[in-house]
């Protein structure tokens, strides 16, 4: 018998170095981890395996970056690159504290390469920052990317993207800085609908999205799920999984469809990341695309 097809596909790496070591976001208290180092460490070890289960039980299929010592944001695989039709744009990173992992990344999508899982590793322009996925959202309804900038991302680096990709870009400045990441504040779903955080995002932002989503297909995310990381969220078809949600949104998304899975991350929260941060899709399709047979890593 032949085995079926993943669902889905998306990298990871397990948190075996993870833990608040520096601050580099408002989220980040290393002093406060200190003191619940042993049992932090713990929690983030079973609330990993809990979200790859539930996506493994889903039908997804998982590649691995290997954890690698002094680098414990290494967890956070949605940072380690933009990924669409077979191609990959290595991330570049702002703060000095997460630069290193972009050696360890660019080896990780060579092994994707010579496994076929990515056709061509492209890195960015000498001088512009983007941090992966995590600032370069893919919107598969729209056919289009979402790029926050600001924080941790060059605006300008949207041509880059769509140089590489082909695709649109639209640029949203982040204001808030809990929400320094596009992916802490904004979510495209499988049907259409959007999960938004709007004090995230500045009065132009806000115009842009209302620009290309109707009001009917935008749900705002309330402080508390906000803080949750209610919008830092994996879809797979109608089940959206994510590390927190409240009766009102989880009630809104029923009406629209959607199972929404809840699998708890607090020691990641701590980081300032949650479902989406852990995880990189690696199969995402564009409109008509197709991979390429080129690799530059120049």
């Amino acid at each position: 018998m032949i085995p079926s097809a993943p669902k889905a596909r998306f990298l990871m790496c397990r948190p075996e170095h993870f833990g608040v070591t520096y601050t580099i976001n408002p989220w980040m208290d290393p002093s406060s981890w200190a003191r619940e180092d042993r049992s932090l460490v713990s929690a983030s070890r079973r609330e990993w395996a809990a979200l790859y289960r539930t996506l493994r039980d889903q039908g997804a299929a998982i590649e691995l970056v290997p954890p690698a010592a002094g680098l414990p944001d290494l967890v956070f695989t949605a940072n380690a690159a933009v990924v669409l039709d077979r191609k990959a744009l290595l991330a570049r990173f702002r703060h000095p504290e997460r630069q290193r992992e972009s050696a360890h990344f660019g080896a990780a999508f060579l092994r994707l390469q010579a496994r076929g899982h990515i056709d061509s590793v492209r890195k960015l322009p000498d001088g512009l920052v983007l941090e992966g996925a995590g600032d370069c959202v893919w919107d598969e309804t729209r056919n289009v990317f979402w790029m926050g900038y600001g924080p941790r991302s060059d605006a300008a680096a949207g041509d880059a993207v769509k140089n590489v990709f082909g695709a649109d870009v639209v640029a949203l400045e982040l204001v808030d800085p809990r929400f320094y990441h596009l992916d802490t504040a904004f979510c495209p779903l499988t049907r259409g609908e959007v999960l938004i955080v709007p004090g995230a995002f500045t009065p132009v932002g806000k115009a842009a999205i209302r620009g290309r989503i109707p009001a009917s297909q935008q749900i705002e995310v309330g402080s508390e799920d906000a803080c949750g990381f209610a919008a830092n969220a994996v879809c797979l078809g109608d089940m959206i999984v994510m590390s927190r949600c409240g009766e009102r949104l989880r009630g809104e998304l029923a009406e629209r469809g959607y199972r929404v899975v809840t699998t708890p991350l607090t020691a990641f929260l701590r980081s300032g990341g949650a479902a989406f941060c852990l995880t990189l899709r690696l199969d995402r399709q564009s409109v008509g695309g197709i991979g390429d047979e080129r690799i530059d890593v120049a």
